[in-house]
């Protein structure tokens, strides 16, 4: 079927007459185009409004709860709510019914808050103020009426309200500074530049006056591949050092704003219970409906003097009163599956998270914040990580760069040298060290000096007052005062600053530098040809105030080497891989002089590209592999990025606790590797196992593949034996891990690549990904996610380029560092620093993954507990499908009689106190507390206790008198003193459990059995006036009043409780765990680092 008509109305409707094409013409001003131009079709645009909520006051109700019915146990818990209210059922439909409304109305009023902040949030936004140009005046109106081709005014220190061109600006040369730190959290100043042809409009009527189009490409949700990204300044974005500039104005940030998602599955392992509970369920329900009409055989048991069956029940087919006895008997046994467990476990998550986020020893003073929490949905399988991929720069590292030393032709100059005993100034001479002619100003070294001091996007201030204190001005004389978005281009300009070259200004498209002697050269600025991730390298063409075009470029060894025709590439290559070896962060720069002829080539090739609508990106990388090439190599510089606080305390907190930690960045090797020894990652004693570029150059992929493996596997061989195990660490480059990814047809004859590949990791202590593209992070991450043990991956990281490989992985961490927020916004969790990583991992990580864990098998438990009586019963009453319970006790039993004591131990429990050896992860690692075994135990302890509970009080009442007038006790004086021990029983064993004794769970414990005791007395105390009958009038005190009952009640729980005690103490003196052993101030290894439970919201 052809649906593009109804595609094109579909189209028409939404957006005028807008179709989907690649770009867009905007009409400035809504100037019209005059008659006779090409015919005018008035184009619809979506308005400037922000809608990021998720419903509205109409749709609440039928959006909320068709979301909340998708979920399997709610459509479950009504399609039995529905059952009791079609056919006659034991138990009324209240007690099905309204535990379904409190899971679903609790679950709603948190939606619906959360949905109510949102609406807040846009209200705020679209109700801002702005000032807008209409008829040569400037007009103030909300953001939310802004249309496109508006123009708009907006002054210093305001926020974008829309995408804008720049028009024009009140800086003379047409500039503005920007900070998009709501953006990608980068708070460093950007400039933009104003269009050519509309810089010199400066008035509100001159612009009134303008009539120009706009010819554009249709919005993207991509924040860094705009139109003409020089002229548009992004919504959200701050004005900075500007007065004020106009702009022609869908949004860019609306487009990365996701909507809210659904929340995940609470765990994998619950899942799995629940489909055997609901076995058990059908079992049960089989079972009874099959033993009815066996026992029902007989006339007499068929239907008895006292039970008539009416002629409606006599004229039924047999299979149909066979089915309706089978749907009654799985309503009367449906309390198995616990319908509350969900809103607990949402609660528990979402309540939980906030420990994270109030936790003081996760805050950092120096950046002003603590860590966050972007989804509540992972905190237990925090506790379950098995593998971390952590970036280096930035991570592991301070990103805080420091300029060491450069080379030029292999003589190395170093800032404020020693010199003969004596600290040389560096601002006044340079300071050569090797045997750098004395005094001797070679081309080289000024081309190289003016090459650091051109090619870079660094803004100057030279004032900005800072805690009432101006920056910038030192002893009444400007100084410079360097910002920029990345830290290696501070520390190279200030770097050159102390060797005696200072980079003054950008003022009229115009470069200024101060030279060593003094004088400023002018140099103007033609191109910036910006870095990226795939060139790794950044490039300027300046012309000088002799007329002579030079093209500078920067970039890592690997991209500018081999475009370099002449210089001293191997002196300079061996300082570079010196420098990397130390840990130092290199760059290499060179240089290329053009004719007047290749400029105006180079010119025409970036202008095409820039105006490019389509594969623009494309259209750009090849301009620039056309113009950087032939180079002439003039040295390297080389800057050190120090490693954060306490980095190798927590990756060997990590190692020890038995998670494999990988370091994948786009550093150099040696660079990276260097890093890695002083983290801790690797020691001394480590056998490093490369599988390089340059290895496999050496020897076919498949060979080496293979040696490793035989290395590796000989050495597992002889871990059995009483060798010392070696320890092995694995490095590998870019080039050798997409050879490894990328299948081919001879790895089907000799084995796959993959497999070989991490077989080899498998048996490392810790690997390192050098030289990686952020696509390749990803791919490392996915593969290890999708191996045969899928194991439970984090991976951490603090810049744009860490994001696709925190999106790949189970767990995401972004750290709030200099590298924006990117990845912060894209994790489900954000620290301050890498130091932290080691209290979210083994403290909380831990807690909650016990605490959940206890949390699920405690509920099921307690509902094998509270049905499997139930079902013995059927076998005392004839299969007649009496309930045990009265319909009071079936309700409340779920949503308060039990609910309050274990949510509480999800939130607070600590099962040990003070300090968390890291080897206590191993207790809880490969999901050991949800496992079969575990699950099955509990679930056997819970048959066992409903087994004392049902026959314990049948024994005490057979051929027993209770009360002192000789009455006998009924059925529902049964059923109530076995749910006496029910209730009394799951919450002492819960209390059992508790190591961490706060007021708050003495509490909740005594008071939810008090609040049973009360309601009881209450509800069978006083005649009801909305009840038709009352079957418990009097029945609880009854009870109470007989001695004998006291005495099973206690005996009982005592015998329940008995078996579950001996296990926990012949296991803890037997054969305890580590966790167990520290609990008791045994030491579990000498070696092991201890972390302090610092928790501000324990009591």
């Amino acid at each position: 079927m052809d649906f593009s008509v109804l595609r094109n109305l579909i189209s028409r409707y939404c957006a005028g007459e807008e179709y989907w094409v690649d770009s867009r013409t905007v009409y400035i001003g809504h100037k019209e185009p005059p008659p006779a131009a090409e015919a005018y079709i008035p184009q619809r645009y979506p308005d400037n409004r922000i809608v990021s909520s998720k419903y509205t006051l109409w749709n609440f109700i039928p959006k909320n709860l068709f979301e909340q019915f998708r979920r399997i146990a709610n459509f479950y818990f009504l399609l039995i709510f529905l059952v009791q209210l079609i056919i006659d059922t034991p138990t009324s439909p209240v007690t099905s019914g309204l535990p379904l409304f409190f899971v679903i109305t609790v679950t709603a009023i948190k939606q619906g808050y959360e949905d109510w902040l949102r609406h807040k949030a846009d209200c705020s936004i679209n109700e801002c103020p702005v000032d807008m140009v209409q008829q040569g005046t400037v007009v103030r109106t909300q953001s939310s009426k802004l249309r496109v081709g508006d123009v708009v005014m907006v002054r210093e220190d305001e926020t974008f309200p829309c995408d804008l061109i720049l028009l024009s600006s009140s800086r003379g040369d047409g500039t503005c500074y920007v900070t998009t730190t709501s953006l990608d959290g980068e708070s460093s100043h950007k400039t933009y530049y104003a269009v050519p042809d509309t810089m010199a409009f400066k008035t509100e009527q001159e612009l009134d006056s303008l009539h120009a189009t706009i010819e554009c490409e249709q919005p993207q949700p991509d924040l860094y591949k705009p139109l003409g990204a020089e002229n548009l300044l992004l919504r959200g974005a701050t004005l900075k050092n500007t007065g004020h500039i106009y702009g022609n104005t869908h949004t860019v940030l609306c487009l990365n704003s996701s909507k809210p998602l659904l929340p995940l599955p609470p765990s994998r392992s619950m899942n799995a219970f629940l489909i055997v509970y609901l076995c058990i369920l059908i079992s049960k329900a089989v079972i009874n409906t099959v033993l009815k009409y066996a026992w029902q055989w007989s006339a007499d048991h068929d239907e008895p003097w006292y039970n008539h069956r009416t002629e409606i029940d006599r004229e039924r087919h047999v299979v149909i009163r066979a089915f309706t006895d089978f749907l009654a008997f799985m309503v009367l046994f449906n309390y198995i599956i616990p319908v509350s467990m969900y809103v607990t476990v949402e609660m528990q998550k979402f309540l939980g998270s906030y420990f994270i986020v109030w936790d003081k020893d996760m805050y950092d003073e120096e950046l002003g914040v603590g860590a966050q929490v972007n989804t509540s949905d992972l905190n237990e399988e925090l506790g379950q990580v098995e593998y971390v991929f952590t970036d280096k720069t930035g991570t592991l590292t301070e990103n805080n760069m420091e300029f060491i030393e450069c080379c030029v032709d292999g003589h190395v100059y170093i800032p404020h040298a020693i010199c003969n005993g004596q600290i040389l100034s560096a601002a006044s001479s340079i300071d050569m060290i090797d045997s750098s002619p004395g005094g001797y100003r070679r081309e080289h070294e000024d081309l190289f000096f003016r090459a650091l001091c051109l090619c870079h996007t660094v803004q100057v201030k030279e004032e900005e007052t800072v805690d009432s204190i101006k920056r910038g001005i030192h002893l009444g004389k400007p100084t410079s005062f360097y910002i920029s978005s990345s830290p290696d281009e501070v520390a190279l300009v200030e770097g050159m600053k102390r060797l005696g070259y200072t980079y003054l200004r950008l003022k009229d498209s115009h470069m200024e530098i101060l030279n060593k002697d003094d004088e400023i050269e002018r140099f103007e600025l033609l191109h910036v040809l910006n870095f990226d991730s795939v060139r790794r390298r950044m490039s300027v063409i300046v012309k000088s105030s002799s007329g002579e075009y030079l093209l500078f470029c920067k970039g890592a060894d690997t991209s500018i080497f081999p475009r370099v025709v002449s210089g001293k590439v191997e002196q300079v290559r061996a300082r570079v891989e010196q420098n990397a070896v130390e840990g130092l962060r290199t760059l290499c720069v060179a240089y290329r002089s053009l004719s007047p002829a290749e400029y105006e080539e180079a010119c025409h090739q970036l202008s095409d590209a820039k105006l490019a609508l389509k594969d623009r990106e494309q259209w750009l990388a090849q301009a620039y592999d056309l113009i950087e090439r032939d180079f002439t190599l003039l040295g390297a510089t080389a800057v050190e990025d120090r490693l954060q606080e306490k980095a190798a305390d927590t990756i060997e907190s990590l190692q020890k606790a038995g998670m494999k930690v990988w370091v994948l960045t786009g550093d150099k090797m040696e660079t990276a590797a260097a890093t890695c020894y002083a983290s801790k990652l690797f020691r001394r004693s480590t056998q490093i196992l490369e599988l390089t570029k340059k290895r496999t150059e050496e020897q076919s992929l498949h060979d080496v593949l293979f040696d490793l493996s035989r290395t590796v596997l000989r050495q597992r061989s002889l871990s059995g034996l009483s060798v010392e195990c070696q320890d092995y660490g694995l490095i590998i480059d870019g080039a050798t891990l997409s050879a490894v990814l990328k299948p081919s047809p001879e790895s089907s004859g000799s084995g796959n690549y993959r497999e070989i590949f991490l077989e080899i990791s498998r048996n490392c202590s810790a690997v390192l990904c050098c030289r990686m593209a952020p696509l390749q992070k990803a791919q490392i991450v996915k593969l290890i996610k999708a191996s045969k043990e899928h194991p439970i991956t984090l991976a951490i990281g603090d810049g744009a380029n860490d994001v696709s490989m925190i999106l790949e992985a189970h767990v995401g961490i972004g750290i709030m560092g200099k590298e924006g927020r990117q990845a912060a916004r894209n994790s489900d969790y954000a620290i301050p620093k890498f130091k932290h990583l080691k209290k979210m991992l083994l403290v909380h990580g831990h807690f909650y993954y016990i605490r959940i864990a206890e949390l699920v098998q405690y509920f099921f438990y307690k509902n094998v507990c509270f049905i499997f009586p139930q079902f013995l019963y059927q076998f005392f009453c004839g299969f007649s499908q009496q309930p045990l319970y009265d319909t009071a006790y079936l309700t409340l039993y779920n949503i308060s009689f039990t609910s309050l004591p274990i949510l509480l131990y999800s939130l607070i429990e600590k099962h040990i106190n003070n300090i968390i050896p890291t080897q206590k992860k191993r207790d809880v690692a490969k999901n050991a507390l949800l496992r079969w075994p575990v699950f099955l135990y509990w679930t056997c302890l819970g048959l066992f206790n409903a087994c004392i509970f049902f026959f314990g009080a049948y024994f005490l009442f057979d051929n027993t008198t209770f009360t002192s007038n000789g009455q006998m006790f009924g059925n529902w004086t049964f059923g109530t003193l076995v749910f006496t021990v029910l209730v009394f029983t799951v919450t002492l064993k819960l209390a059992l459990d508790t190591h961490h004794w706060t007021w708050i769970n003495h509490f909740v414990i005594w008071g939810s059995l008090l609040f049973y005791v009360i309601f009881s007395l209450l509800w069978g105390g006083i005649i009801w006036p909305f009840l038709n009958y009352q079957r418990m009038y009097y029945v609880f005190m009854q009870m109470l009043s007989s001695g004998p009952a006291w005495l099973g009640i206690i005996l009982l729980i005592t015998i329940s409780l008995l078996p579950d005690v001996v296990k926990k103490v012949l296991c803890r003196t037997l054969w305890p765990t580590a966790t167990e052993r520290s609990r008791h101030g045994i030491s579990v290894h000498s070696k092991l680092p201890l972390i302090k439970c610092n928790y501000v919201h324990c009591p």
